[in-house]
């Protein structure tokens, strides 16, 4: 008799039935990395990375999981996957093929390579699932060590859960933050700078985070000589081990190899995690890669014959297998059934897959064949068409790109003819409905996205004055915040004890405490990664970078990882994190705050609001709140002594996402920008209204999205004329507004001038206000570039300035 962990009697015929289980599990794992590769290379799939040489320390991991935790992982976990009864032999194949079903694939519908794995953690109306009462996986990225931030926030979150009292929504996230953020890694991965930065922070946290370092002594070809100093991790890390001093990890080592030593250790590793939010690091030695690193080469290229006997002998399975058979759980006879009756099934889940990959696709060639021939029957070209017919019957594996070559290339042919409307109405409605499987849910698609929100004015006093500086206007509205929804939490450099760095923050963490209100250390991503792990479980946090110029050192994370999320899991999974931070127009080339271009362009998928100011700023905070889906949010850096007129209903306003406003209205010319260069806009305009010289202004509000009801265009109409402000670089964020206003809105038909932009010039600023003059926009060059447009207009009643 088997004693477990919760003092239940285990059977030696339990025992077996549970080994030989497992095995099964890791077989047929293998078989499906082995059958994998094979399609690949026989050009079924386009490229493959497979699990094999993990599967047994994945079992333990698997053991070890419970419902409620969460995995952020690495792309080899196929077995871990298999064995919590998430993915199945033909969901496996399903994602190698790319197939776009998501019932099929249902972790990305065809829009990651496979082996990255998620699962589902919302219903189809976009609300969440009881997450405690599943096995949660959040979804995983190519990007080496992309994976650590996120799991960092995954692993807070139990925290926050545990010791945060009066949250509301805690049944179906936590059940007192028992719940562990298990991560996995491979070893060379772990060279990555966000691994060493999760690492850190997660000691300081001291959350329940178990990372799983999977070593097999190579990344892609390059020994672990050249990626780790004593090419060993756990022993560079050995300075992080708690001890009765001090707070930090418990370091575990255990042979990849070892069933049995890899179930304990697991086990170990979960109830210290579990029970005492202490982070875990397990070294997972002696593994192997049996088919090298990808089905892009071959490792035999790189790895000695020593080398290789030596991954021969300790395979994983093989060793499982021969400690199976020495302590006689099964025959070497029962162990090759269990093979053979694997490799049956991983070829039978690999057929079922591909023929409902490739069906539906052969069923529309049909279709467009008998289209086509059709077509040719009228036609002119009757030859021409036919041999395009030919080439596509002779298609046995037809891609839907192929149809739609077909297609196309024969309209051209028939453009002239009567016949064409036919294959051109099957060429737009193929299409239209083909194409969301590739571009769907870039953003929230439920009835709480940013567009539901209506708009909310701030209610003043009748006496009001314009005499409250912009800072105490935003604490007062986070005060509202965190009274109003419990589970809002806000942390960054500053944050906490001094209530951030312009005291926006001022008393909150007095009042709300440490967990709510928070000071981090300087390390951007994690401050990222934080946001989106707790935000992947039911929290509201706001991850805050101390300057937009900061911003750069989490971008990867933000594109990468938040910016996808909705997109990658095609919206079964969602992380509405906001990102606070301050920027524009300061001095010198670190803390000068505008790289707006480079923002929007990486980060789609995510909001980007530009307030003017800070009445706007809260209102963008509490328009976010009751939304699902994630956004930065860029305070004036210049605005936190600016005065102001202090609402009475803090908490409540709402700042309108995706509209414009127009500050003020004029018939000569469209003024339009964003954040503090309004202010210099609104002065040049006041200078220009002296000369006979009326503008419009109009101040964006948000970039992503922009103008989303089209008023910028009814402006051009009135005054023909456009001009566009921005102290980004030339064609950073001013080329975007120009495509979006001249080609998307169609201004061009209104323009009796060409459309301009002003902007800072293509270096930073250099240090002191002069720097700013000199490097960005200023009232006068406003004013000199709305006149000599003026000029151009009417040189006899506007003389040139120079």
């Amino acid at each position: 008799m088997i004693k477990e962990k919760n003092n239940t009697t285990l059977t030696l015929d339990d025992f077996k039935t549970e080994v030989l289980n497992d095995y099964k599990i890791a077989i047929t794992s293998r078989e499906c990395s082995l059958l994998g590769r094979r399609e690949v290379l026989t050009g079924k799939a386009k490229f493959g990375i497979f699990g094999d040489g993990k599967e047994v320390p994945q079992l333990a991991m698997a053991k070890a999981f419970k419902n409620g935790d969460f995995r952020s992982g690495y792309y080899r976990d196929q077995t871990f996957m298999m064995a919590i009864g998430e993915l199945t032999i033909q969901q496996f194949f399903a994602g190698l093929y790319g197939h776009t079903d998501i019932k099929h694939d249902p972790m990305s519908a065809g829009r990651q390579m496979g082996g990255h794995f998620a699962t589902h953690s919302l219903n189809e109306d976009g609300s969440w699932k009881n997450l405690t009462k599943q096995k949660n996986s959040s979804a995983d990225i190519s990007p080496t060590a992309g994976q650590m931030p996120r799991l960092l926030g995954l692993a807070q979150a139990s925290k926050i859960y545990r010791h945060v009292k009066g949250i509301t929504i805690k049944d179906n996230f936590s059940v007192n933050g028992n719940e562990i953020a298990w991560g996995t890694i491979g070893n060379a991965s772990s060279s990555e700078g966000l691994f060493f930065e999760t690492i850190n922070a997660a000691g300081v946290l001291q959350v329940p985070m178990v990372i799983s370092v999977w070593d097999d002594e190579y990344g892609i070809s390059v020994h672990a000589r050249h990626q780790t100093t004593k090419e060993n991790i756990s022993e560079i890390l050995k300075g992080f081990q708690r001890d009765e001093d001090n707070k930090g990890y418990e370091i575990l080592r255990v042979k990849g190899w070892d069933y049995s030593d890899l179930i304990a250790t697991y086990e170990k590793a979960a109830i210290i995690a579990r029970e005492q939010h202490v982070p875990v690091l397990i070294h997972v030695n002696q593994l192997t890669q049996p088919q090298g690193h990808s089905t892009s080469g071959s490792h035999e290229r790189y790895k000695d014959a020593d080398r290789l006997a030596w991954e021969k002998d300790f395979d994983c399975v093989r060793q499982m297998k021969l400690w199976m058979i020495a302590i006689n759980i099964a025959s070497e006879e029962e162990i090759n059934a269990i093979d053979q009756n694997a490799k049956k099934e991983v070829l039978e889940g690999k057929k079922a897959a591909w023929n409902a990959f490739i069906e539906p696709v052969v069923e529309d060639q049909k279709e467009l064949v008998s289209l086509l021939e059709k077509t040719a029957l009228s036609s002119n070209h009757k030859e021409s068409i036919q041999n395009i017919v030919s080439d596509l019957k002779s298609i046995k594996t037809p891609l839907r790109k192929e149809l739609l070559i077909a297609a196309r290339k024969t309209l051209r042919i028939v453009i002239s003819e009567n016949g064409k409307n036919e294959l051109s109405n099957w060429i737009t409605n193929y299409i239209n409905l083909n194409q969301p499987r590739f571009s769907s849910n870039l953003h929230s698609t439920t009835d709480k996205n940013v567009y539901s929100v209506n708009k909310v004015d701030p209610q003043y006093a009748e006496n009001a004055k314009i005499d409250t500086d912009g800072r105490m206007i935003i604490r007062d509205n986070f005060d509202a915040i965190f009274t109003k929804y419990p589970e809002v939490l806000i942390f960054g450099e500053d944050s906490g004890n001094i209530g951030d760095v312009n005291q926006g923050l001022e008393g909150m963490q007095e009042k709300y405490g440490e967990l709510r209100v928070a000071d981090v250390g300087i390390r951007e991503a994690t401050i990222l990664g934080q946001g989106i792990g707790m935000a992947l479980r039911g929290l509201r946090p706001i991850a805050e970078i101390q300057y937009l110029d900061y911003l750069l050192y989490a971008i990867q994370i933000m594109s990468d990882d938040l910016a996808t999320l909705q997109y990658r899991t095609v919206g079964k999974q969602k992380a509405p994190l906001i990102i606070r931070t301050r920027g524009h127009r300061l001095e010198g080339i670190w803390h000068s705050g505008s790289p707006m271009g480079m923002i929007i362009n990486a980060i789609r998928g995510i909001h980007v609001l530009v307030p003017r100011n800070m009445v706007q700023a809260a209102g963008f905070y509490n328009s976010l709140l009751e939304c699902d889906e994630p956004a930065l949010v860029i305070e004036c850096l210049n605005g936190y002594r600016l005065k102001e007129k202090a609402p009475m209903n803090y908490g409540e306003f709402k700042t309108p996402i995706g509209v414009i406003e127009t500050l003020k209205e004029g018939n000569d010319i469209t003024l339009v920008s964003y954040g503090s260069t309004l202010r210099l806009v609104e002065q040049a305009a006041k200078e220009l209204l002296d000369f006979g010289i009326d503008c419009e202004i109009i101040d964006l509000q948000s970039l992503l999205p922009f103008d989303i009801n089209q008023d910028i265009v009814k402006s051009i109409a009135k005054t023909n004329r456009l001009l566009v402000i921005d102290e980004d670089l030339p064609g950073g964020a001013s080329a975007y507004i120009l495509q979006q206003i001249v080609e998307q809105q169609d201004a061009y038909t209104h323009l009796d001038s060409k459309p301009q932009t002003l902007t800072a010039k293509a270096h930073r600023p250099a240090y002191g206000t002069d720097g700013d003059y000199f490097s960005k926009p200023s009232a006068e060059d406003i004013f000199e570039k709305v006149y000599a447009m003026m000029n151009e207009v009417n040189p006899a009643k506007f003389p040139n300035l120079y």
